[in-house]
């Protein structure tokens, strides 16, 4: 029996999911969870052999949980996502996730990825590979990347300058250097666009 964990913050999506995975014969769903610390506990607890994550959900996303795991357990992870981004798919597979595909799969399907990913695969779904492929690369260095991440969740300069061991001045000329990278009016909007594409 392949043993899933399936969290997904909709309460409808995630036990309709649940409900048709148990119709395989050998998907077991181990656990169902509603945010992103609660997958964290429940899979360091049961350590299901694949994860079934949810990209938007509410804290961490699917992306970070499955970085979380992968340094910890040896459960392999899926992300599914209602809008599977180009910039997504690639922050997804640097963060060590074995499978990515879009909610609009039928059942049968996410049942034929969770196989092929418990087996030692990899699934990526063919059209958002192709977008992945063209779509541009980041404008941002390594270092403004850090100072989007870093101040991702609304901190203060001088925050983001303690945890990088910046000047504030530094990080001041970094976030003006992203702004006009990226055409933006502000650090939130920049994070935003940063994240949608997968930059950070």
């Amino acid at each position: 029996m392949i043993r899933v964990l399936l969290a997904d913050d909709e309460a409808m999506i995630r036990s309709a999911l649940a409900a048709l995975l148990r119709l395989e014969p050998d998907i077991d769903i181990v656990a169902e969870c509603a945010d992103g610390e609660a997958a964290l506990e429940a899979a360091a607890r049961l350590q299901p052999d694949i994860c079934l994550l949810d990209l938007e959900m509410p804290g961490l996303d699917g992306v970070e949980v499955a970085q979380r795991l992968s340094r910890t357990t040896r459960t392999r992870c899926i992300v599914v996502t209602r809008h599977a981004r180009p910039g997504v798919l690639r922050r997804a597979l640097a963060s060590g996730v074995a499978g990515f595909l879009p909610k609009s799969r039928d059942a049968d399907e996410v049942a034929a990825v969770i196989r092929r990913v418990a087996a030692g695969g990899r699934y990526v779904d063919p059209e958002v590979a192709a977008d992945a492929l063209s779509d541009a690369r980041s404008p941002l260095t390594d270092r403004e990347c850090d100072v989007l991440r870093a101040g991702a969740h609304g901190e203060t300069t001088s925050h983001i300058a303690r945890a990088l061991s910046l000047a504030p001045g530094t990080v001041r000329n970094h976030i003006s250097a992203i702004l006009g990278k990226l055409g933006v009016q502000t650090r939130q909007q920049a994070v935003l666009l940063a994240q949608e594409r997968g930059w950070i």
